[in-house]
């Protein structure tokens, strides 16, 4: 919101305070400042002069040297190169030194063989947005009425010797997008009350507006008010300057008086009105209500838009005319031709204003503050005032009457706080005298008869319902600077890691040790990555207004977004990529309006995991390069004796030959695999390795405690044992035969040798493995190791029919 500081003087005394100190009171009383903007401090030398002569230059297709009279009888030469520029015209004038937004700096020059001794200027040069000058000056120099003062200064003219506070408004300090919302802040802020001028409607009695219009509304819901007024016997015309010089200082561009006038009814009451040709409606009801399927209406800005039920439409003979709170239709704007006007102000409901400018991408001035909320005591007032000044210009005569329907009334609302409340709150010590002078300032009556306060408060502050507003209302006028800082006086209590956070702590060492980074990705994504990877059979859970088409969906694993980042990085020329992240994934619940987070460790890796050296050459991440990782993981959290990892194909995403399901206690608790090569080549990727793991069933478990022990004292022997199996039988099907059946004093299994060729059968392989006994209290005996390497032998061979070798 762009607050001029002069507009903001017709309703309060600010002679005694800076614009600049004025900002900063705003600031410190909860609105932020964005900026203060002084035009005049740079602009002194601008002054109005007269063209008396301007004759094209000989050689040239658009200079003209021109004569300007710029006070006392004084004329200069100045050459401009403006297509509208002519004798007799009152223009802004740039004399010698002046410095211009752009940079530019003024100076005596000769252009052609003329001298020029300024510069006749346009208001782009004057640091004027294309988008607020008006249709008329977009192509050359701006003219001021013809009894601007010659020779005296131009910036009162346009502006320009005025202050601009802008403003950020919070969405619920929306009260603040007026000018007179803002008048009763800086006069709350002041101790000021601010004064606004009494608006009467001249009425013409002799016909009422029912003879015009109608007007009805087929939700109460989405549309609580709605009054028209009818203003008749109207001439378009130009603005005057006073109205020209508020929009485009606030970045309006002047169109006409009447879409003038509301533009600026809104900026002065926050009301958005909307103004319609009379003569081009087809009947004579106006009727609010949803949009029909297959509807569609061109809008002012000449692009035509389909409608859905979702938006709420002003409609006239069943058909379209308006988006209501968004943007007029093109067919029943005012145009210069137009001789009665048909005046809106409405109140909608925001949430659907909201859906409407949100999905057709039309947000507008009039659409951001319904959805912010208006002040419901001003819609008619909003509506008279627009209509009195709509006739006064154009030479009008407003129509007896509103036609409206009203289903709601504006009301004060009553809070009731206790003193010591707001003190225990805010650590004060005020009297009862202070607060209901405080609530005084802001414009609200208080009652102090009995012991807590009863505030009442206007429609125009509909933020406040609760104590905790009338408390936030204290505080920022009361100051927060004079709130004493003091330490808690709870009792201290040392803080530390639970359990399950520090085995998370630790998981994050483990993976940065073993060579991964951490990543952090969205949780929001498309629908499609939000479902991929995730055996989860629910849909997943979406947002109803998601900000982009990327952002619309919570993830149900964490493998897409580490897939992004890998994607990102080998795009950009890192050759090796190992990435880890530990977040939440998200599962619907159908009874519940909240889905289930379930903490989960992933990882991708690609590339080579040892590069190419003096001693060794580059070896690439492997399945099992990645299976060892997690084995170790496990074994850090006391897990691996009941870990298997077993064959799987029913992840889509990842390679059918070289995925695995990790199972604990016979429970699925994650996949580690291959990326499938499809999608690994539609992202420019190679060999990559994925792993996802859900780390609360494993984190929330009982875990043996890790216990150390000592060297050795009596040595143990070993036994290697080869066999030929087929080659469907996998190696934790081998270490499982193994330990169930070798007896108590093996201690250690490792396969040291896979082979399949031309010396073993088809559909066979060959395993050998080295076996490690040892007890630990004597010396193992040899027939003791001898009857239990036997018997682990037999079972192999009825287990697993195993050949052995």
């Amino acid at each position: 919101m762009r607050v001029s500081v002069k507009w903001l003087s017709e309703y309060l005394d600010l002679s005694e305070i800076k614009p600049v100190d004025l900002a900063d009171q705003i600031t410190l009383t909860g609105i932020e400042v964005d900026d203060v903007t002084l035009p005049a401090l740079t602009l002194e030398n601008l002054v109005v002069g007269k063209v008396m002569a301007a004759e094209k230059i000989p050689d040239s297709d658009h200079l003209k040297k021109t004569v300007v009279n710029i006070g006392k009888d004084e004329s200069v030469s100045i050459v401009c190169g403006a297509p509208n520029v002519k004798a007799g015209q009152k223009v802004i004038v740039a004399l010698p030194g002046v410095k211009l937004p752009n940079g530019l700096k003024i100076k005596k020059s000769k252009l052609r063989g003329v001298e020029s001794n300024g510069m006749i200027c346009s208001l782009q040069e004057l640091g004027f947005s294309d988008s607020v000058v008006p249709k008329k000056a977009k192509d050359g120099i701006y003219i001021l009425p013809i009894d601007a003062k010659t020779g005296h200064k131009a910036l009162p003219y346009i502006g320009l010797d005025d202050a601009y506070i802008e403003l950020d408004i919070t969405p619920n300090r929306a009260d603040a997008l007026s000018m007179r919302g803002v008048g009763h802040e800086v006069g709350a802020i002041l101790n000021q009350k601010p004064v606004f001028p009494e608006i009467m409607v001249s009425d013409d009695r002799t016909e009422n507006v029912d003879e015009y219009i109608s007007v009805s509304v087929e939700d109460e819901q989405d549309t609580p008010v709605y009054k028209m007024r009818i203003i008749k016997d109207l001439q378009v015309v130009e603005s005057p300057m006073w109205l020209q010089r508020k929009l485009m200082n606030v970045g309006i561009r002047p169109i006409d008086a009447v879409v003038d006038v509301t533009n600026y009814i809104m900026l002065e009451y926050g009301q958005p009105l909307h103004a319609f040709d009379y003569d081009a409606l087809n009947d004579k009801e106006i009727k609010v209500r949803r949009a029909r399927k297959d509807e569609s209406l061109v809008t002012l800005d000449g692009l035509k838009r389909e409608l859905n039920p979702d938006n709420l439409v002003i409609t006239n003979d069943g058909e379209p005319v308006a988006l209501a709170g968004v943007m007029g239709g093109l067919t029943t704007h005012v145009t210069e031709k137009t001789q009665t006007v048909a005046l809106e102000s409405a109140l909608f409901e925001s949430s659907v204003i909201r859906k409407t400018a949100q999905s057709l991408n039309l947000r507008s001035e009039s659409s951001s503050r319904f959805e912010k909320g208006l002040n419901t005591a001003v819609i008619e007032q909003a509506l008279d005032h627009a209509a009195q000044l709509i006739a006064d210009l154009g030479s009008g005569q407003v129509v007896s009457g509103v036609a409206k329907v009203e289903t709601i009334q504006p009301e004060d609302k009553k809070v009731t706080i206790a003193l010591d409340t707001i003190n225990h709150t805010l650590g004060t010590s005020l009297v009862m005298d202070e607060v209901v002078q405080l609530m005084e300032r802001l414009g609200f009556d208080t009652e102090t008869s009995a012991r807590p306060l009863t505030v009442t408060i206007p429609p125009r502050r509909w933020d406040i319902e609760i104590e905790a507003d009338i408390i936030e209302e204290v505080a920022r006028l009361h100051g927060y600077s004079r709130i004493p800082a003091t330490l808690p006086k709870n009792e201290s209590i040392p803080g530390e890691l639970t359990p399950k956070q520090q085995l998370v702590r630790e998981t994050r060492r483990f993976m940065e040790g073993a060579g991964l980074s951490q990543a952090i990705s969205y949780a929001l994504t498309t629908n499609e990555k939000a479902k991929a990877f995730s055996k989860h059979d629910a849909d997943p859970v979406k947002l109803d207004w998601p900000m982009s088409a990327e952002h619309q969906a919570l993830r149900m694993s964490l493998l897409s977004g580490l897939l992004d980042n890998v994607q990102y990085n080998v795009a950009r020329q890192n050759k090796r990529v190992a990435f880890y992240e530990i977040g939440r994934v998200f599962h619907a619940v159908s009874d519940n309006k909240l889905p289930n987070e379930i903490t989960h460790l992933a990882g991708a890796l690609t590339g080579p995991r040892i590069e190419a050296n003096w001693q060794e050459d580059e070896q690439d991440f492997d399945f099992y390069a990645v299976k060892g990782i997690l084995e170790e993981w496990f074994i850090m959290l006391g897990i691996t004796d009941e870990i298997s990892f077993v064959p799987t194909q029913t992840f889509e995403e990842l390679h059918p030959g070289r995925t695995a399901e990790i199972r604990w206690q016979n429970k699925g608790v994650g996949v580690i695999g291959q990326l499938h090569p499809a999608l690994a080549e539609d992202r420019d990727l190679k060999e990559t390795y994925l792993f996802e793991i859900d780390m609360d069933i494993l984190l929330d478990a009982e875990k043996d405690t890790l216990i150390h022990a000592p060297i050795q004292k009596y040595p143990g022997t070993k036994r290697d044992v080869a066999f030929v199996v087929d080659e469907t039988v996998l190696h934790d099907d081998v270490l499982s035969v193994m330990k169930q059946n070798g007896g108590k004093w093996l201690k250690a299994v490792k396969l040291f040798d896979l082979y399949q060729g031309n010396t073993i059968e088809e559909g066979k392989k060959s395993m050998a493995y080295s076996l490690t006994y040892q007890n630990l209290e004597a010396t193992l005996k040899e027939e003791e190791v001898t009857a239990d390497f036997e018997k682990l032998k037999t079972a192999l061979v009825e287990n697993l029919h195993a050949e052995i070798r």
